[in-house]
């Protein structure tokens, strides 16, 4: 290993996990959430690895997502959702970005690009349906609907989707998810009324919770993210198969001996019952570790758990190996998918009451990420 540290990405983890979502969605299309850089993964690797396990599409949160998918001879196509003030609009248009709108305002930043580069826009409307972050409130909705047809008649957008996000999808159960099922039903009923939607317009609400538990909130395309790299979206309800396909290591930097009594780390939070040996692990918060990992989150290291041993710091945290060997160059597993008794990153989180999700995506650009096919489970989705 080059670098003292580094993300071990299986991408054959991944291809397998995705093609047991696409079985999962009986036929509708799958579009691949590739944001904040593959959830940690990677961007272009991981977004290669998603298309050949079978999804059809991509979807980022912003422009800037989709524009490296493209400048990494990413081919597919390419939704980006989360469209700001001032984004390269022009640019997307010249890449073939489909884009999406919640409001009229932002449809007039969409028109005027078009009318820049002569582009069409391929537009997907959202429709706030709950969730009260994104989209547009069902009030508001024919508003929307209007101004897109007109806009359509103009030859400016072509409305290729209309869309929606679940609240509360990975809470089985929860009263929001109906909810939200008849608010978009509402929306795309309208929506069809007014001649918005048809057999070329793709329906789309599931994330990858729903996949899993709501087989009513298909239509016409699913858009599966944690799931893809191996990390349930209900752990309540076990790991569906999954395969993790992130594994974090280190090589233990300097390691000694040193008295019982001795404070480690900053503000001496933790002090050696008796002679022992420590050894430093060249990872620390400036690299996605949680300070809050502090005496809680555990390794993989001389073949046993090691809880972390006083204080995260920014590069760098110890671990007490008592009378065990450990050698400088040795490895440290932090999490991975538990085949040699490492923790998970499931395990991190639920130490660190968090989600998955945020383990796997602070892991920072110090950290190389170095790509893998050597999955066991991985040669079939079944």
């Amino acid at each position: 290993m080059a670098t003292p540290a580094q993300a071990r990405i299986d991408l054959d983890a991944i291809r397998f996990n995705v093609a047991m979502l696409k079985e999962r969605a009986r036929g509708a299309e799958l579009m691949g959430a590739v944001k904040a850089d593959a959830y940690g993964h990677g961007l272009v690797p991981s977004a290669e690895a998603v298309l050949e396990g079978g999804a059809s599409r991509l979807g980022t949160a912003f422009v800037r997502e989709a524009l490296a998918l493209r400048a990494g001879g990413v081919t597919a196509p390419i939704l980006s959702w989360l469209v700001t003030p001032e984004e390269p609009l022009d640019e997307a248009l010249r890449a073939d970005v489909e884009l999406s709108s919640s409001g009229v305002g932002l449809l007039g930043e969409i028109a005027a690009a078009v009318r820049r580069t002569g582009i069409t826009a391929k537009l997907h409307l959202e429709a706030d349906t709950g969730m009260s972050r994104g989209g547009c409130p069902l009030a508001g909705w024919p508003e929307l609907l209007s101004a897109a047809l007109k806009l359509r008649a103009e030859g400016v957008v072509e409305i290729v989707g209309l869309w929606s996000h679940f609240a509360c999808a990975d809470i089985p159960g929860h009263p929001s998810i109906v909810r939200q099922i008849e608010e978009f039903e509402a929306a795309l009923k309208l929506a069809e009324q007014v001649g918005a939607a048809g057999s070329h317009v793709i329906r789309h609400m599931s994330n990858s919770a729903a996949i899993m538990t709501l087989p009513d909130a298909r239509y016409d395309l699913v858009r599966p993210g944690i799931a893809m790299y191996g990390l349930s979206p209900i752990p309540e309800l076990g790991d569906f198969n999954l395969r993790q396909a992130m594994t974090l290591v280190a090589q233990a930097g300097l390691v000694k001996r040193v008295p019982g009594g001795a404070g480690v780390s900053y503000a001496h939070l933790y002090t050696t019952a008796r002679e022992t040996t420590l050894g430093l692990v060249p990872l620390g918060y400036a690299d996605g570790i949680l300070r809050h990992a502090t005496g809680r989150a555990q390794v993989l290291a001389g073949g046993r758990r090691r809880t972390i041993a006083g204080r995260v710091c920014m590069d760098q945290f110890m671990i007490d190996m008592g009378d065990d060997p450990l050698s400088a160059g040795d490895e440290v597993v932090l999490f991975g998918p538990g085949d040699g008794g490492e923790p998970t990153a499931q395990e991190w989180a639920d130490t660190l009451g968090t989600i998955t999700h945020e383990i796997v995506t602070r892991i920072g650009s110090r950290v190389p990420r170095v790509y893998e096919r050597r999955s066991p489970r991985c040669t079939s989705p079944t």
